[in-house]
């Protein structure tokens, strides 16, 4: 059934992948007439993510956020399969590194691990492994379809990137340090991990929830250096990708200072452009499951 289902999706698939930019973002605009006014896909998990972030903005305000959402949204689908076809150089124009020279720098010291959040264009995010010579990570989710999954990696292979699942990460980290390779690391950290599987909880836009630390973790344990990758959307099918140092020195930071200085700049820049966030993730639906040693614990801070 899995081969079956991605031989019937492949030929559409390729065929969004060569159509030129202007052609995809015209059809990018039927799907989302099609996604937000026919079938409502998660429209009511949207509104409500909204309105629980965004309490003082009006119904009219969230109403504007909820449907720019959706057509970014569609854009980045057709761009994450056009990425399939699509030039270096078309990418280079669309995608701009607006400082890869501060990993650049760090690279000649250590691996590093690049934080981001589902903000804007992931997807691009990988042409960075064009500008450095360390050998480029990105940490997925493996698919469910084995024949989607394979796809997924040979045409992430065109960025000189390899894919590898959480569970691999440190293991990877830690063969590459006794093998003296210097790695960058690509991780998307601003998921929702398993209530009861949850070390720690802290607000992320202003509502406390369950956070990953694992890039704290493995960062503060082996030494790395942690970048915030910040990626603004300039106008449609143009970004502009900004990096920020969190530490250099992983081992030397405090526990938690990591992930909380994540999750400060992921909040600001949601704040600057809500439209441009993921907003069909249950990002908070477990924040009714606060443990009360966290729960007490945040009390005692702001008493």
């Amino acid at each position: 059934m899995q081969l079956l289902v991605f031989i019937l999706a492949y030929p559409f698939i390729w065929l969004i992948s060569i159509l030129p930019f202007r052609l995809s973002y015209l059809f990018s605009d039927v799907v989302f007439f099609l996604v937000y006014h026919v079938v409502g896909y998660r429209r009511k998990v949207v509104r409500e993510n909204l309105q629980l972030v965004f309490p003082g903005k009006s119904a009219v305000e969230i109403k504007r956020i909820e449907k720019a959402f959706f057509k970014h949204m569609c854009d980045v689908f057709l761009e994450m399969v056009k990425t399939m076809n699509v030039s270096k150089t078309e990418i280079a124009k669309r995608y701009r590194l607006k400082n890869i020279e501060l990993i650049q720098r760090i690279e000649q010291q250590k691996s590093i691990l690049v934080v981001c959040s589902h903000y804007a264009c992931w997807e691009w995010n990988m042409s960075m492994n064009d500008h450095i010579q360390s050998k480029g990570y990105a940490v997925y989710q493996r698919i469910t379809n084995k024949y989607f999954d394979r796809w997924a990696r040979r045409v992430r292979a065109k960025w000189n990137t390899t894919l590898i699942t959480q569970q691999e990460t440190a293991k990877t980290v830690v063969r590459n340090k006794q093998q003296q390779i210097t790695g960058v690391f690509g991780m998307v950290s601003d998921q929702s991990p398993q209530a009861h599987r949850a070390q720690y909880w802290t607000e992320f836009m202003g509502i406390k929830v369950p956070v990953i630390n694992g890039a704290e973790t493995l960062a503060r344990k082996m030494d790395l250096a942690v970048v915030f990758l910040k990626v603004s959307k300039l106008k449609r099918g143009h970004y502009e990708a900004e990096f920020t140092t969190i530490t250099t020195a992983g081992t030397q930071t405090e526990k938690n200072e990591i992930t909380d200085a994540f999750l400060r700049m992921a909040e600001q820049q949601i704040y600057e452009k809500p439209e441009y966030y993921l907003w069909t993730h249950k990002r908070w639906k477990h924040r009714d499951k606060v443990p009360e040693a966290f729960a007490s614990s945040s009390n005692a801070k702001n008493s």
